[in-house]
C-alpha cells in the first residue's frame, strides 16, 4: 500500500461473518492502520432486523463492543428502505403487460434488489461521504476469483496478505471468541428471508423463529403481486411444504 495518501482513512466493512471479522482481528494483531469499521444492517421493517436474531445479538452484544473496546469506532448504517418497503412497492412504469399497479412482491433469487437497495446503496453512500479511503475487504486467500476483483490499492485483502484461508479465518475468530453462533446452523450469515438459503437452513430458522417464518407465509397470501416466487420460482408455501416434509422424514429416521 505504498500509494496511500496523507489523511487517507482505512476502513473495514464488517458483517460479523468470519471473513470480515478475521480481517479486523488481523489488522489489530499486525498493527495495520484501521480508522473505523462500518456495519450495514438490512431491515425487514422499521423495527425488525433482517439479520438472523442469533447473529444480530452477536453483532450488538459481542462484535461492536469488542471492536470499540480495542479502539475501533463502529458506524452502523441502515438504508431508508426496508424489505417490506420494496415488497410493497407499486410498479408504475413497467413495459411488461400486467405489471403496472401491482406490488413488486418477493425479490428474485440471484438478482436480489434487497442487497442492492437496502445494503450496498446506503453502504456506498456512507463510504463516499468518508472521502478518500482504503477498504479492507473480507476475501480469503483461497478465494482466487474474488480476489481478482480487488484493485490492491483502494480495496485490499488482509486475509490474502497474511495467507489466511476461509478455514483459517474461522479458526482465528474462534480463538478470540468472535465466531458468530449463526454458523451452528448455517453456512453463511445473511438475511433470514434470503432466497439463497438452503432448505435445511430455512427449516432450522423456522424451528427457532416460527413467528418470523409466519411473517413470510403471510406475505405469500398478499394479493396483486408481480412475483410470488420466494425461492427461484418456488412460492413460500411450497418451500414451507418441502421443509416440513423433510423435517417429518428426519423425525421418522430418528
Amino acid at each position: 500500500m505504498k500509494s496511500e495518501k496523507i489523511g487517507q482513512k482505512h476502513i473495514v466493512c464488517i458483517s460479523g461473518g468470519k471473513d470480515s471479522m478475521a480481517t479486523a482481528i488481523l489488522a489489530l494483531e499486525h498493527g495495520e492502520p484501521l480508522d473505523m469499521a462500518v456495519y450495514c444492517e438490512v431491515m425487514f421493517d422499521k423495527e425488525t432486523s433482517g439479520e438472523v436474531p442469533e447473529h444480530r445479538d452477536f453483532v450488538y452484544n459481542r462484535m461492536i463492543p469488542w471492536l470499540e473496546g480495542n479502539g475501533v469506532p463502529v458506524h452502523v448504517v441502515r438504508g431508508k428502505k426496508t424489505y417490506l418497503d420494496r415488497f410493497y412497492h407499486v410498479i408504475r412504469r413497467s413495459k411488461t403487460v400486467g405489471y403496472n399497479g401491482k406490488f413488486r412482491g418477493f425479490p428474485m433469487g440471484g438478482k436480489c434488489i434487497i442487497n442492492r437497495e437496502c445494503k450496498m446503496d446506503p453502504l456506498n453512500r456512507f463510504l463516499k461521504n468518508t472521502g478518500d479511503a482504503i477498504q479492507y475487504v473480507g476475501i480469503a486467500a483461497d478465494e482466487e476469483k474474488r480476489l481478482e476483483r480487488l484493485d490492491g490499492k483502494t480495496k485490499v485483502s488482509l486475509l490474502a496478505k497474511y495467507g489466511y484461508t476461509e478455514a483459517d479465518a474461522a479458526a482465528l475468530c474462534k480463538k478470540y471468541g468472535l465466531y458468530s453462533p449463526v454458523y451452528e446452523f448455517s453456512a453463511r450469515n445473511g438475511c433470514w428471508f434470503c432466497p439463497n438459503c438452503r432448505d435445511a437452513e430455512f427449516s432450522e430458522f423456522k424451528r427457532r423463529h416460527p413467528d418470523l417464518w409466519q411473517r413470510l407465509l403471510d406475505l405469500g397470501k398478499t394479493e396483486n403481486l408481480v412475483s410470488y416466487g420466494f425461492k427461484y420460482g418456488k412460492t413460500i408455501e411450497e418451500v414451507d411444504r418441502d421443509i416440513s416434509m423433510q423435517a417429518a422424514q428426519m423425525r421418522l429416521w430418528e
